[in-house]
């Protein structure tokens, strides 16, 4: 699947202060990864929510104020791998706005065949597919171990979580075993269990394409009881190997058939909120503004847990152990929206209540 990118060009005009302006406002409105068109972002929100709040004291708002740019700062970084075919590029395009995404590659020799997506403050390393010849394995295997032993200025590892894409049509899973068993785990340790999430994509084609309910967008029940059991068997095998626990996610990203119609994601919703739940809390608002705000993209899952309502308790978590001293976690931010509120317990909001839950409504409906 080609990748979405969104590249800016730039033209030269005659009049130098128009052209100097022009590029001032370019850098504001796209620093942080977004289209311009998209207005302010969730920190710009919550500032403007704290600035104009009637209950707050001025040295109350400045405390919030000095925690919100603290969080401001924090960087995700995600890394997605798997075997060619799997579908890595669908899902991450349909995870987040890859419209936007500027595009790079890892700055050292090592690990230059990694690719780099970055999203303002969520950064994506999408390694190359997988099972195309030995040599190329053992390449690609070196960029990862070299990308995961990375730590920041506080020595706190760069890469937060690892997708590991599989085909849940696909009998043979073998090199994806091998990259769990003999990189990531050996790489991660016991953190892989938190760190590490199994994608198992494709769901729809799982059985040849058979007992997938088109109308209802979702598997049938035999197809649902052959995913459970896929994902068990995948469970149960890692286990085996590493004596860790690690739940796989079955899911379709949704893609273009050709010459036929695009198939709509299903359980993207799922995937989505355990990528939040693996996320640190303190980081959790980075993926906010950089959702793919496709309705069609979130409006089928299993519905065996309330994902909707657990992204929503998380990144309300994010704001208040961020922002607010005291706040309970678990706190909901929003009935109908997925990310931030028209209200947060405590006290941190103030007149513009409908910018915040502007930025999702609609989406998660």
């Amino acid at each position: 699947m080609e990748r979405k990118v969104d590249v800016l060009n730039e033209e030269l005009l005659s009049d130098e202060e128009f052209d100097e302006m022009e590029r001032e406002l370019t850098e504001d409105d796209f620093a942080d990864g977004r289209k311009a068109e998209d207005g302010p972002g969730i920190y710009e929100l919550l500032e403007q929510e704290i600035m104009e709040s009637l209950e707050l004291s001025e040295p109350e708002k400045a405390k919030r104020l000095s925690k919100l740019l603290s969080i401001k700062d924090k960087k995700v970084n995600i890394m997605l791998t798997g075997s060619t075919g799997s579908g890595k590029s669908s899902t991450i395009n349909a995870l987040f706005d890859m419209e936007v995404a500027k595009v790079g590659v890892g700055v050292d020799p090592e690990t230059d065949k990694i690719s780099k997506f970055e999203l303002g403050n969520l950064t994506i390393w999408d390694t190359p597919g997988l099972g195309d010849g030995i040599e190329n394995d053992r390449e690609i295997a070196a960029s990862i171990i070299k990308k995961l032993n990375e730590v920041d200025e506080e020595g706190n590892p760069v890469i937060d979580m690892v997708i590991v894409v599989m085909d849940s049509s696909s009998k043979d899973l073998g090199t994806s075993y091998d990259i769990i068993n003999n990189v990531l785990v050996p790489c991660l340790g016991k953190e892989a269990e938190k760190r590490v999430l199994i994608a198992l994509n494709q769901a729809d084609i799982a059985m040849k394409g058979k007992h997938w309910d088109e109308a209802k967008n979702e598997p049938d029940a035999v197809l649902q009881e052959f995913l459970k059991k896929k994902a068990k068997s995948v469970q149960d095998r890692i286990f085996g190997s590493t004596g860790l626990s690690i739940t796989p996610i079955c899911y379709c990203a949704g893609y273009k058939e050709e010459g036929g119609d695009q198939r709509k994601p299903y359980n993207l919703t799922k995937l989505l909120y355990y990528i939040v739940q693996a996320i640190p809390k303190e980081k959790r608002l980075a993926l906010a503004d950089h959702i793919n705000d496709d309705e069609d993209n979130w409006m089928y899952d299993d519905a065996e847990a309330d994902y909707r309502g657990g992204m929503n308790r998380s990144f309300g978590d994010a704001v208040g152990d961020g922002i607010i001293d005291g706040m309970e976690t678990g706190t909901e931010l929003g009935e109908e929206i997925l990310g931030l509120p028209g209200m947060i317990i405590g006290g941190i909001i103030g007149a513009a209540v409908g910018g915040i839950k502007g930025v999702f409504e609609g989406i998660f409906a």
